[in-house]
């Protein structure tokens, strides 16, 4: 990575907790690679976690079955996993 980024402390952060909740993921047996993967921060017992919800690349068809994991971006621990129904 250029050191542009590097230096950027939200494309770091963003990148732990990416990392983070990809591994968990992997673990579940999730196939990261053909997941839409979108990332949002909401406030829980009064600090920030940043969600990451995998879902189905080919979702017609497809109720549920999506997998949200709640990172703290301090130290990127796994905060909470969650399955869609």
């Amino acid at each position: 990575m250029s050191s542009d980024v590097l230096q950027d402390d939200v494309a770091v952060t963003v990148a732990r907790v990416i990392a983070s909740a990809n591994k968990r993921a992997r673990e579940l047996n999730v196939d990261v690679m053909q997941s839409i993967i979108s990332l949002t921060q909401h406030s829980q017992d009064g600090s920030w976690v940043w969600r990451v919800n995998y879902g189905a690349k080919d979702y017609t068809g497809r109720r549920g079955g999506d997998l949200m994991i709640e990172v703290n971006p301090e130290d990127a621990s796994i905060q909470r996993v969650l399955w869609g129904q």
